[in-house]
């Protein structure tokens, strides 16, 4: 970047499309300073902070805490041109993901329309990659031991069962639960909240269902904890900005309710 110019809070919040209040927050808990304040006691970026809120901004955008960020960015290897290479390359993959997915989906609607035959196994062609599945999996092993692949299986198998209109009602109605949670985000209402106890419930519902069983209070929260992998806070992030720490934190403190 080629500039000597520098910015005040407003204007750097309107050039990066975000509030000042997310700057002045940022300066609060010493994850982006101003460069210098000014005799009118006004705060200004330059080059390097400009610089600096983007790589934050990519880091959010990839579903990673503030806390972590703050990490990454301050450590002493940090490279800034290396990452943005290495975070390049996992958007283009990403991308190209996107693309085999909407290809997968458009053949699905020409199926649906009775235009072509489609095989049953190229619904889910470019949704999950078989690499991403096995890492995932892998990671879970490492975390919760080999017991889990059990319950692994036994949630393939009850998926496998599923015909395809089962399955697209099935994925309706967790988009629909993820929403009705979302909503609460939206609304500003506290992760902790018994005002989420309805949609909670009939999120715990259905991951029980899914796995063919019962989903108890212990077992949801050690769900909440699964849910904090970096492809579980992506996909919630999604969603909505925010969302991935929020039903974290709202299946544990339900959780926690039932104990009492």
């Amino acid at each position: 970047m080629q500039t000597l110019r520098s910015y005040t809070v407003k204007q750097l919040a309107h050039l990066a499309g975000v509030s000042v209040r997310t700057l002045h927050h940022y300066d609060e808990i010493g994850l982006l300073r101003p460069a210098f304040t000014g005799t009118n006691r006004y705060r200004y970026y330059g080059e390097e902070e400009l610089l600096r809120l983007q790589q934050i901004l990519i880091h959010r955008a990839f579903g990673m805490p503030l806390a972590e960020i703050a990490a990454v960015l301050d450590a002493p290897d940090f490279d800034r041109l290396t990452t943005l290479k290495a975070q390049r390359t996992r958007l283009a993959e990403d991308v190209e993901r996107q693309l085999a997915m909407i290809e997968t989906i458009d053949r699905t609607i020409k199926r649906l329309e009775g235009e072509i035959t489609m095989k049953d196994k190229d619904l889910y062609s470019g949704i999950v990659a078989p690499e991403k599945q096995a890492g995932y999996e892998a990671w879970l092993a490492e975390r919760y031991g080999p017991d889990i692949n059990r319950e692994i299986e036994r949630s393939h198998a009850k998926m496998a069962a599923l015909s395809d209109a089962d399955m697209a009602a099935w994925m309706e109605e967790l988009r629909e639960i993820e929403n009705m949670l979302a909503e609460g985000l939206r609304r500003g209402v506290p992760p902790q909240s018994t005002v989420l106890d309805p949609a909670l419930k009939r999120h715990r519902r259905w991951v029980g269902a899914s796995q063919g069983g019962e989903c108890g209070p212990h077992a949801y929260a050690e769900l909440a904890n699964i849910y904090q992998h970096p492809d579980f806070q992506a996909r919630y992030e999604a969603i909505e900005p925010g969302f991935a720490n929020y039903l974290v934190t709202a299946m544990k403190a339900w959780a926690g309710r039932q104990g009492r």
